[in-house]
């Protein structure tokens, strides 16, 4: 490290060359007990990311798990507004108490740290990751048996800061039907592959819309190419998910656990099923 680092904020988490420590994965807080830490990742912006994280937490609720989602897109967080939650999180002498949605899925967010939800967020990339990792070591997530974290599109400052310093057990990679969205997911793969954490597997969304008259699927956005994809980077298909404009009137309303979806739910089961096998593996 040299002597500039030394009073960088980053020192320790930064990615430059003139940085050499190495990051340490960070604790979490005491009273937090989370078996599994998941990373909802995508190439790129535009391919619902943050609606696939929300419905994959109500899935897994409904399975009888314990969820959080944290939301680590602090420029341009969403998440509380998914699930119709609004106000400030609370504080307790130990650390920042996450908020609950209606069903009880605890969330953590900027958007629930600020004085009302329209107010920008102009923050520099070193600061950005620091909140990030307040959200680990200073929220008490309590016991959860699943973590989501809702990383912001693309490989840039907050993935990275995530994966050198989130106890991280595995990644799920969003995609669309769109030939730049199967590119830049790509790109993204091998990201997650120069660190530890297995890909569970990649879940195509917006794959198709079905016509609410006749049940045809419209490709609108072309062929899916998903499990193609998946193929392509070694990494197990998940499923693919619809364009549907109930999930969107939902999410806007904040009502996004009223949405009922079987092809959420099975995809949320093969999640698991992913999960189990890897963990198999570490103990073979």
């Amino acid at each position: 490290m040299s002597e500039s680092c030394n009073s960088c904020s980053a020192a320790g988490t930064c990615t430059t060359d003139s940085c050499s420590s190495e990051p340490k994965v960070s604790e979490a807080q005491k009273a937090s007990h989370v078996s599994k830490v998941i990373a909802i990742m995508s190439g790129k912006g535009g391919v619902g990311k943050s609606s696939v994280t929300s419905m994959l937490a109500v899935s897994l609720m409904r399975q009888g798990y314990k969820v959080g989602v944290l939301d680590a897109d602090i420029t341009g967080p969403s998440i509380p507004k998914i699930f119709g939650v609004t106000g400030r999180a609370g504080v307790s002498k130990t650390g920042i108490l996450p908020s609950k949605s209606r069903d009880g899925i605890k969330l953590m967010s900027l958007n629930l740290m600020i004085e009302t939800e329209d107010d920008p967020v102009i923050l520099r990339g070193p600061l950005i990751t620091q909140i990030v990792n307040q959200f680990w070591t200073d929220v008490i997530w309590g016991e959860l048996d699943y973590l989501l974290i809702d990383l912001p599109p693309g490989t840039g400052d907050v993935p990275i800061s995530v994966f050198q310093s989130f106890p991280l057990d595995g990644v799920v990679m969003v995609t669309s039907p769109q030939a730049l969205a199967n590119m830049v997911v790509r790109k993204a793969v091998k990201m997650v592959r120069n660190y530890e954490p297995p890909i569970y597997g990649l879940i195509e969304n917006m794959a198709y819309l079905q016509c609410p008259d006749c049940t045809k699927k419209i490709e609108v956005f072309g062929k899916p190419k998903g499990e193609e994809d998946a193929l392509r980077n070694s990494i197990p298909f998940l499923g693919e998910l619809p364009l549907d404009p109930a999930l969107a009137a939902l999410s806007d309303a904040g009502k996004v656990e009223d949405y009922q979806s079987e092809a959420f739910d099975q995809i949320a089961k093969r999640l698991a099923e992913q999960i189990k096998i890897h963990d198999n593996k570490k103990l073979a």
